[in-house]
């Protein structure tokens, strides 16, 4: 038993990240800046995009992007039934209809042939998400949306170091948007980035992000003195400040040595637990680079001798943190008023669902922390 509890996804912030924010507190430049602009050509030189607009979030993103398409009531949108309310609740904010989909049972991704299925003459786009890190099926999914003359929105927020036959998850559609939230594997706190090919929609974007303004603060109270605004269009305060670029600048330059780290520890648990009664994560596509964003595990209660929850509750007794990612979005009360989803239609996400259980991959986790996981989960079944 550990003298201390293990927090789930604890972010690992380092001197570099802590000296930067000092430094902009100093300045006294605390919103949109300088900083905000190097996170984004700094981003968008990783992901190998020519365009990218920083956000308070990647829900955020997500609505812009719907904005940006100018979805109208009745227009639908086609995502996946294993997501967070975001995904969904991204296009109900932009007066579209969300239409969701089953799940691969192999990689827990949107299924290209369910997709297919729910095309209608009212569909106006597709958001795939790359859920955990694992890349969706790009290629098949870019085709039934360019048969269909659909405009596709990648959810990327577990996939920033993710790639699909050599290619940057985000740069297959017509935006990709991310999420610097604190579990995730480039952290700012709070936050979001949209990359795009489209230099007008990404501008747009950017204008829609700040109140609908030409100008923001920067460009407006500089030392190159006063510059008047106007506001185009009814915009939202979706801006990121300099504060949260301060520390994303950093954890940029750390991704890759993090992203080993996250496969060091993923093999440790595949090695630890392949004899136990789980399911766990699928073998990894040769043609893929996978995030490693999140590790989850599937409690058969009939295999274990454990229901999820129990599990859940045990894990937390012996102090360690875990998550659930997700329940599918059909089980929750909103969605089934709102739209009558039931789970049931979506077997493999009511399955996943109901099992899954994410397990610590932080790259802030001590080779100890490891192990202590790796006990605890034994410690458990074994009982």
């Amino acid at each position: 038993m550990r003298d201390t509890f293990l927090v789930f996804a604890s972010p690992q912030i380092a001197q570099d990240e802590i000296d930067e924010v000092v430094a902009s507190m100093e300045v006294g430049w605390l919103g949109t800046g300088p900083k905000v602009r190097q996170f984004e050509n700094d981003f968008a030189a990783y992901k190998q995009s020519p365009y990218a607009a920083a956000l308070n979030s990647c829900t955020a993103g997500l609505h812009l992007c719907c904005a940006a398409l100018d979805l109208q009531p009745g227009d639908e949108v086609i995502t996946t039934a294993m997501t967070f309310c975001a995904t969904v609740n991204a296009i109900i904010h932009s007066g579209a209809t969300p239409v969701i989909v089953d799940i691969d049972p192999y990689t827990f991704n949107i299924s290209p042939e369910a997709i297919a299925r729910k095309i209608t003459p009212k569909t106006r786009a597709i958001i795939p998400v790359h859920f955990a890190g694992r890349p969706c099926q790009m290629e098949e999914i870019m085709a039934i949306a360019e048969n269909n003359n659909l405009k596709v929105i990648e959810d990327c927020a577990h996939a920033i170091e993710t790639e699909y036959k050599g290619k940057k998850a985000g740069t297959f559609g017509h935006f990709g948007v991310f999420s610097f939230y604190v579990t995730k594997n480039i952290i700012t706190g709070e936050g979001g980035m949209v990359i795009s090919e489209d230099e007008e929609r990404i501008n747009r974007i950017k204008v829609l992000g700040l109140h609908g303004m030409t100008r923001h603060a920067w460009q407006r109270f500089s030392d190159a003195g006063y510059k008047h605004y106007f506001v185009e269009e009814c915009g939202f305060k979706y801006n990121m400040m300099d504060l949260q670029a301060a520390i994303g600048i950093h954890q940029l330059r750390r991704v890759e040595k993090n992203w080993l780290r996250r496969q060091a520890i993923w093999q440790q648990y595949n090695e630890a637990f392949a004899n136990l009664p789980l399911q766990l994560p699928s073998p990894i596509q040769a043609h893929t680079r996978h995030g490693y964003h999140l590790y989850t595990i599937l409690i058969d209660p009939e295999k274990t001798g454990i229901g999820r929850d129990r599990f859940l509750d045990e894990m937390t007794a012996r102090k360690i943190g875990i998550g659930v990612h997700y329940l599918s979005i059909a089980e929750h009360p909103y969605y089934q008023r709102t739209f009558a989803w039931q789970p049931e239609d979506y077997p493999q996400a009511m399955k996943v669902g109901r099992e899954t259980v994410s397990l610590p991959i932080s790259p802030k986790l001590s080779d100890q922390d490891v192990a202590d996981v790796i006990e605890a989960v034994y410690d458990l079944l074994k009982r």
